[in-house]
């Protein structure tokens, strides 16, 4: 008759165990949710960048970005001449977004003595689509300079 009590305890508790879990098992769908893409590294702009929409093969823009600075050249006599533009400052993108915009302080220091260099105290660059963009003037004629990954 004791076995007979202690049947029903003993299969009651071994259905129990049988049912139970830990924090460390996961179920699959568990296991997805928990498993995540790694974080897309922020966007990389830094190297030398050669203006894309040129007029012509002789005469063209060419812009070097470092990790804190951007320089930005004229380009003439195929590549033999060149002349500083612009010299600024280069706050790098903190996500991994497609576009990006920034606006350069002018590194007077440089720009002051270069007769080619834009007096502008600040220029907004933009990135989108693999091309940076940005506004140039001279001679009273403003224009979009779009820029490509050398």
């Amino acid at each position: 008759m004791v076995i007979r009590r202690a049947a029903p305890l003993a299969l009651t508790l071994l259905l129990l165990s049988g049912c139970a879990s830990t924090a460390s098992e996961t179920t699959p769908a568990e296991a997805g949710s928990e498993a995540s893409e790694p974080a897309a590294a922020p966007l990389d702009l830094t190297g030398t960048w050669t203006q894309s929409n040129k007029n012509s093969p002789d005469s063209f823009q060419t812009a070097t970005i470092t990790d804190s600075a951007i320089t930005v050249e004229w380009v003439s006599d195929g590549g033999d001449t060149t002349a500083l533009y612009w010299a600024g400052t280069y706050e790098a993108p903190t996500d991994a977004g497609t576009s990006y915009t920034w606006d350069s302080q002018n590194d007077t220091t440089q720009t002051a003595t270069a007769m080619l260099a834009s007096s502008d105290a600040t220029k907004t660059f933009s990135y989108d689509d693999d091309v940076i963009s940005y506004k140039v003037s001279a001679l009273g004629v403003t224009t979009t300079v779009e820029l490509a990954r050398d």
